[in-house]
């Protein structure tokens, strides 16, 4: 266990700390930002290329958010202002995304009409064709459907019949050199009985081989990892088993105290259920309720209360404690037994090296987020700015949805009545995720650096604090200069 001056000297005397009151201090350095390793756990058993994570809001992360950042090396966490079917439905786009393999393929019959197929909407077009007694009888891809002049009749007129299987236990690599080779889209793996056990699509298969195992957060099936989020009782239990069966890598119950009789009760009995899935639980801020949820069972714990640009738990409410003595407290007294996610409050890339180094195995962004391409939301211009709207899950716009009030234990129907937690508004459009996420992993890396910290596990471990001034803050911004060019990682915008 480690032992910051700074942050324990607070700890002691009842103070609490957040991003702007600490600064870290340089270290001896063998290993340059370049060759950092920022590689960390999301849960026991779940890693990240990057320790980063979207949050689960409305404006945050739907399926684009979710899909960009397991390509960049984090995961997404969909939100629950969706029904259930709509939630599934962005897990299932996300893990369909990119598969290798694909183990449970979406079959057609070889006596459907054509047109029946393309009025569903798949976003794919490459299908396996089976017979009245499931057998695999041919193949459909997207050239047969454009090369079709009558939509009306039976796909077995326009499939391929030309088969080429392979038997279970083929491999990913295996299945790249016959599809290379054979000029195969699709190479279906067959059981003994002569029932498919599942297919490799050659796009996917091709993506896979060259980039993912590089950069891509990706399951043993080289498919795309996703979180999801639900709330307590019955109703999470149902939506727990909607997103299992669309392969949910990992599911954040999702609450604003979670050191509560109805995340307790939930947490154990939807490990009951299902014994192999992880469980990522929030929020708490302080090493007491951290030790309790780690004692029902989670898998990771999230930390943060008030923290976050739209929230107003702490006015409303009086509760909360700034961040970073609340990320400091929690790994005090849960260390690395499991990951903890520090979720809220950050503003610069800074702020992420700070809070992992305080005790964090990797961080949750919402604003820091929002404002990209791949967020919820359309682009709107205001004086001839662009911004897209934000908002906190306990804004009173939020609350109208029923995941929104069972995080924040809203139970009253009536507007007017609510008691909102949070804010909405609007901010800077921001892009391209992939360019954001270049300044926030590259900030980290240089505070790695300037710690001499290899690895994220290095960070929390060397990174100690100086405690700021106000006039300190003011001499780390940009001061005494009129700003003419910006900065893609810096904006003093509140």
């Amino acid at each position: 266990m480690y032992s910051k001056a700074v942050l324990e000297k607070a700890r002691e005397e009842g103070e609490v700390l957040t991003f702007d009151d600490v600064t870290l201090k340089e270290g001896y350095a063998e290993v340059m930002p370049k060759d950092v390793d920022v590689t960390t756990r999301f849960t026991r058993n779940i890693g990240l290329k990057i320790p980063m994570v979207s949050a689960a809001m409305d404006t945050v992360t739907e399926a684009p958010m979710a899909i960009e950042l397991a390509k960049l090396g984090g995961i997404g966490v969909i939100h629950k202002n969706l029904t259930i079917e709509e939630q599934a439905e962005h897990v299932a786009r996300v893990k369909h995304n990119l598969h290798g393999f694909v183990d449970r393929p979406t079959y057609v019959k070889e006596d459907d009409r054509v047109e029946s197929i393309l009025a569903k909407g798949y976003k794919y077009r490459s299908f396996p064709v089976i017979n009245g007694e499931g057998k695999l009888v041919g193949i459909v891809t997207g050239n047969d459907f454009d090369f079709c002049t009558d939509n009306s009749v039976p796909v077995s007129q326009i499939m391929s019949r030309d088969l080429f299987t392979m038997p279970v236990g083929t491999d990913i690599n295996a299945a790249y050199e016959i599809m290379t080779k054979r000029k195969k889209k699709i190479l279906p793996i067959m059981n003994g009985n002569g029932t498919m056990a599942g297919m490799f699509v050659y796009s996917d298969v091709k993506r896979v081989k060259t980039r993912s195992n590089e950069t891509y957060t990706v399951d043993s099936k080289n498919r795309l990892r996703v979180a999801a989020a639900v709330g307590t009782g019955d109703k999470a239990l149902e939506r727990i088993q909607a997103l299992v069966e669309q392969d949910v890598d990992a599911i954040v119950i999702d609450t604003a105290h979670a050191d509560s009789k109805p995340v307790k009760d939930t947490l154990i009995e939807a490990k009951r259920v299902y014994h192999s899935l992880e469980f990522v639980v929030g929020n708490v801020s302080s090493r007491e309720s951290a030790e309790r949820v780690l004692s029902w069972g989670a898998d990771a714990i999230k930390i943060g209360q008030g923290p976050g640009s739209i929230c107003t738990t702490r006015i409303v409410a009086g509760i909360g404690r700034p961040q970073i003595s609340a990320v400091y407290d929690c790994y005090k007294a849960i260390g690395d037994e499991i990951p903890l996610c520090a979720d809220g409050g950050l503003r610069f890339p800074g702020d992420i090296v700070k809070a992992i180094a305080a005790g964090a195995h990797y961080v949750m962004m919402g604003k820091m987020l929002a404002g990209t391409d791949e967020a919820p939301g359309d682009i709107i211009f205001v004086e001839g700015r662009q911004f897209k709207t934000y908002r906190g899950m306990g804004s009173l716009e939020a609350m109208q949805n029923e995941g929104s009030k069972e995080r924040y234990h809203e139970t009253e129907e009536v507007k007017d009545r609510m008691v909102p937690e949070g804010v909405s508004g609007r901010v800077p459009y921001k892009g391209k995720l992939a360019t954001v996420m270049i300044q926030y992993v590259g900030g980290l890396r240089k505070g790695m650096g300037y710690v001499g910290a290899a690895t994220i596990e290095q960070l929390r471990e060397k990174g100690d604090f100086d405690k700021m001034t106000n006039a300190g803050i003011s001499e780390s911004h940009p001061h005494d200069v009129e700003i003419t060019s910006g900065s893609p990682n810096y904006s003093k915008e509140k």
